[in-house]
Order: C-alpha cells, then sequence, then structure tokens
C-alpha cells in the first residue's frame, strides 16, 4: 500500500500534541488494550513513512504488540481526555478494560486489525516493521539515572504508516 504524504500535513499536530498525551493501542485476537504515550517520534526510513513508539516491557501493550505487530496511535486535539489519558497511563490492561474505564471507543481502523480511539482527532495506523530493545550501556547517564533507575527498558517500534487521517 502507498500512502500519500499526508503526515508531513499532520507532523505539527503530532508533535505539538504528542507530549500532552496520546493514545497507543494493539489488539491481538480477541485481547485489545490502549495505553498512553507521550514520547515518540515521526520520520521517514526505508523509503517509508514511520511512526516510532516506546513501549516499556513491563506493559500489557508489549505484550500485545509482540504478537499482533501493529498498533494505532490517536491523538486528542480537540477534546479534553486527560483523565482519560492518566487512567490508560496508570492502570494496567491485565487488570481492567480500559475503554470501558475510561468511556472511550474502540472503533475499527481503515487498514488494521488495531482499533483506533474514536474520542479523538488525529489518527496514524501502523505496521511494525523494525523493533530495538534498548540497551543500557550506550544510552545517555543522565537520561539512565533519571528515566530508567528500576532498569525497566523500552523497546522501540517503527511502524510504517500504513494510514493517517483526521476526523
Amino acid at each position: 500500500m502507498k500512502i500519500d504524504k499526508k503526515y508531513v500535513e499532520y507532523a505539527n499536530d503530532f508533535l505539538g500534541n504528542l507530549t500532552k498525551g496520546a493514545f497507543l493501542t494493539v489488539k491481538h485476537n480477541e485481547k485489545l488494550n490502549t495505553m498512553t504515550i507521550g514520547w515518540g517520534s515521526l520520520g521517514y526510513m526505508w523509503q517509508r513513512p514511520i511512526v516510532m513508539v516506546a513501549v516499556r516491557y513491563s506493559r500489557y501493550s508489549y505484550e500485545l504488540i509482540e504478537k499482533a505487530n501493529e498498533f494505532t496511535v490517536s491523538i486528542p486535539l480537540n477534546s479534553d481526555l486527560k483523565k482519560d489519558l492518566a487512567i490508560a497511563g496508570k492502570k494496567s490492561g491485565r487488570d481492567i478494560n480500559k475503554f470501558k474505564e475510561c468511556n472511550i471507543t474502540a472503533q475499527d481502523s481503515k487498514t488494521i486489525n488495531s482499533p483506533i480511539v474514536d474520542e479523538c482527532d488525529l489518527f496514524f495506523e501502523c505496521k511494525v516493521v523494525y523493533k530495538q530493545a534498548m540497551e543500557p550501556g550506550t544510552l545517555d547517564k543522565s537520561i539512565r539515572e533519571k528515566f530508567y533507575a528500576t532498569h525497566n527498558y523500552h523497546v522501540l517500534y517503527y511502524g510504517e504508516i500504513l494510514d493517517c487521517y483526521k476526523k
């Protein structure tokens, strides 16, 4: 599938709102989870538009993304979902149904099995094309000390953007 360059048009919205929180959603078979992300990047690699997200090994989403090999990123632009993003970032999908707890809707995406969060405004549907476990020894010491004191590192997932769109 060839995507047009809409992701370039959406780059400012993606980068300008990511630090406020976005939903990373993954579905494998009947298991579904969403989590809050505030870190990531948007770029172009291997002649493909890419979204890179970081998921910690301890997250339920890590288990699902490893099996599903895909994910969506849903970004609220016009709605206040701070409370829902806080719940999705603090509670585990192993213990609760975050969609029910947050009163958000899993809406079918256009190209992949993992859904989008319908209450959001900007969406990226991605297929994992590369993943890399962080190598603690190569990480700047100040970052390692500040964000990884408990040694709960991330896996970086590079997702080819198969579709992106706004409501």
